[in-house]
Parts: C-alpha cells; structure tokens; sequence
C-alpha cells in the first residue's frame, strides 16, 4: 500500500483552502441543484406534492445527518492517522467506516419504514396526504444505506487532501438525477409518470452510482480499503475512535433538522400553503449555502492534518480566514436574495400564499447567512480537531436555545415572519460564539496530541 502524504501540513494555507474549496464547491452545488429541481418540478405537478416534499425535508435531513456524522468521524479519524504517517491505519479505518454506516443506516431506515404513517401524522400532515408522502419515503428509505455508505466513502477520499475525485462523482451522480427526474415524475415512452414516487426513484438511481462510484476508486486509485481480516479488538478500536467524533457530529446535524421539524409544525398551523413556502425558500437558502457547505468539508481534513504535525499557527490562520470569508460572501449573497425574493419563489409556484410565506423568509433570512456559514465552518473545526462536543453544544444553542423558544414567542407578536426572525437572530448570536470558541480550543487540542 502507498503511503498517504500529509500535504495540507505545508505550503500556502490560504492556497489549500481554495483548492481544496472548489471542487467541492462545485460537487455541493450539483447537489444542492438536483434538490433545486426536484421542488420545481413536483411544483409543476401540485402543490400539495410540493407541501408533501417539505413536510418529508426535515425527515430527510434527519437521516441525512447520520451520513455527515459519520461522515464527519471518518474524516477526522482518517485526517489525523494520515498527519501521524500512519497509512495502515487510515486505510483500516476508512475500510471499518463503510461497514459501520452500512449496520447503523440499514437500522434507521427500517425503522423509518415502519414509522412512516405515524410520524408525519405527528408533524401536522393531513391525513389526506400521508399515502402521497409514504409513497416517496418508502423508495427513498430503501436505498440510504447505500447512499450513505458513498458518503462516508467520499469523506476518506477528502480526509487525504484529495476533493476532486468524489466532487466528481457528486457532479456526475447530479446531473444524472436532474436527467432522470422528469422522465420519472412526468414518464417518457413506456415509462409511466410516477409523479413525487418518481423524484425519490430517481434519487435512489443516481445515489447507488455514488456508492458503487466511490467504492470502486477507493479501492483503484487511493488504495483506501484494506482486505486484511481485522481482529475483534481492532474493528472495536476503529469504530470507537470513529463514532467518538461520528456520534457527537451526527446529534450536531441532528438538532438541525429536528429543530425544523418543528418549526414545520408551527407553520403547518397556518396551513399547507405556508409549510410549502418554508420548503421553496429552503430549497433557494440551500443553493446559497453551498460555499459555506463546501468550506465545512474540508476544514476537518486541514485541521486534522495540522493538529497531529502540531502546526497551531496554520489551524488559527485557517479558521480565520473561513470565518471572514463567510462574512463577505453572506453578505453579498444576503443582497441578492432580498433584491429577488419576489420572483424567485415564482419558480415553484403560483400560488398566493405559497409565493408569500417565502417572499417573506428571504427578506429576513439571508443577512444571518455570514454568521450561519461560520457557524458550520467552526463546528467541522471542532470534529477535525477530534473535539466535537462544542460544536453539539453550538448547534443546541443555536436551534433549541435560541430559534425554537423565541420563534414560538414571536409568531403571538409577528405571525410568520417572527418565526423566520428567530432564525436569523439565532444565527448571528451563535456565529459569535462559535468562532470565539474554536479559537481558543487550538492550544488545548495540540497539548493532548
């Protein structure tokens, strides 16, 4: 097996952090784009697929979050044992990692299948609307362990400095499912329209090319797996170093979406119009974030790099230069959704209300975005640095603290738009806190290496 070379530990910081930045940008964006049209194609369709696509969002993203946990604790495990000089090491880790996300993922989404009925039900879906929406979940549960299992894959090819190669793979597997997406929902030839089942199938399609993807060139290009039988004792010792960083990491993406599952069942009170509006304009908010999504990616391996050759100035050069970047590009990002929040919700619907309640979240929103982005770019710090119990408590802060409490406050005040204040409030209050706070977790964290 070739040796991983620790490279993010030399040369320019600022020159690695946009090398390694752009491809990934680049992989996030498709993405965040093929979710970008599967809202506007179920819009075409009606718009209560639409609300049943928001009502399913934050379940999703739930599951989703397990993924980037995992994913988040493969990359630090493997970022770190590659800044030691450890190859053997990585590529038991990277290998122990995939088996691990395929038990932990195959058990929630049988779960998740069973509990389908009830749990929208509980979210304020109306009743009506829960064949529609059992009907998506069911195909999408189905194919998550795969799916996750390419992402955690992905996170090991990025742990060693190298995002080119699974952004491609993202790129390739999205503009896949944007191709597939209206041959299945509208139907083409002998292809029947399958309507909203037909987004999660294709979904499912273009996530298995992921997975078969990355394993393939884990193994051909990066020499990543390792085909040697690992004793009990080292396969315990690899998903305990893994889930260390894993499990923290995943209750820290967990609290988000959990967060806006219950902001869904504010709005829900306001009727299914409101809830889809909520949904368009997350589905736009995700298209923006994708910079600060692809800087959360990569400063884990960077800082893990860096933590275990001891190089603190590089860590604080690096989180300095993420944080003010995030500031002027949510800033500038913040004047343009304002400027459009009139016309770009007209892209997923034509409905009154639907257009309203997002009109509304993108006037008050996007300004919070600079600090939402350091926020995200400080929490993956913390999981690079092996120390990820901060940034559960940041995420808490910021979701269960802050935004919850103050938006069931404010909507008795301001309606709607009290609610998506408390986003924005909770977001620049945390953002404080979390610079401020992986800042001064460095010299802490190089003493224990």
């Amino acid at each position: 097996m070739s040796a991983h070379q620790a490279r993010l530990t030399k040369g320019p910081v600022g020159k690695h952090l946009i090398d390694m930045t752009i491809p990934v940008f680049f992989g996030v964006f498709t993405m965040m784009l093929q979710g970008f049209a599967d809202a506007f194609f179920i819009g075409m369709v009606g718009d209560w697929e639409l609300a049943a696509l928001s009502f399913a969002y934050p379940i999703l993203m739930i599951v989703m979050s397990v993924a980037i946990g995992l994913g988040a604790g493969t990359s630090s495990v493997v970022a770190r044992a590659i800044g030691a000089n450890d190859s053997i090491r990585a590529a038991r880790l990277a290998t122990d990692s995939l088996l691990l996300s395929f038990i932990i993922t195959g058990s929630i989404s049988f779960l998740g299948i069973l509990t389908i009925d009830s749990l929208f039900l509980s979210l304020g879906a109306p009743k009506e609307m829960i064949p529609l929406i059992r009907g998506y979940m069911e195909i999408l549960y189905l194919g998550v362990p795969f799916v996750v299992v390419g992402m955690v894959g992905m996170s090991s090819m990025r742990a060693t400095g190298d995002t080119r190669l699974p952004s491609l793979l993202m790129i390739i597997a999205s503009i896949a499912n944007i191709i597939i997406d209206p041959i299945m929902i509208f139907g083409l030839g002998p292809i029947p329209a399958m309507g909203l089942k037909g987004a999660a199938m294709a979904a499912l399609i273009a996530r298995g090319a992921i997975f078969l993807g990355t394993i393939y060139f884990m193994n051909q290009r990066l020499n990543m797996l390792s085909y040697e039988k690992p004793t009990l004792s080292e396969m315990k010792s690899s998903w305990i170093d893994i889930l260390h960083v894993g499990i923290p990491a995943a209750a820290t993406n967990t609290i988000i979406p959990i967060a806006t599952a219950i902001i869904t069942a504010m709005l829900a009170k306001y009727g299914p119009e409101a809830v889809a509006g909520f949904g368009v304009a997350s589905r736009i908010e995700s298209v923006v974030l994708v910079m600060f999504y692809s800087l959360s990616a990569i400063i884990g391996p960077f800082v893990g790099q860096n933590l275990s050759a001891k190089k603190a100035e590089r860590i604080y050069l690096a989180l300095k230069q993420c944080s003010v970047f995030c500031l002027i590009f949510g800033l500038i990002f913040s004047y343009f959704l304002i400027a459009f929040r009139n016309s770009l919700p007209l892209l997923f619907s034509q409905n009154v209300t639907v257009i309203k309640s997002a009109s509304l979240f993108l006037l008050i929103a996007p300004i919070s975005y600079g600090a939402y982005g350091v926020v995200m770019t400080m929490n993956a710090a913390f999981n690079g640095m092996g120390k990820p119990v901060p940034a559960v408590a940041i995420s808490l802060i910021r979701m269960i603290v802050i935004y919850v409490p103050m938006a069931y406050f404010l909507q008795y005040f301001l309606g709607i738009g009290g609610i998506y204040l408390s986003y924005a409030i909770a977001n620049i209050l945390s953002g404080i806190v979390a610079y401020n706070w992986a800042k001064y977790s460095v010299p802490g964290q190089i003493e224990r290496v």
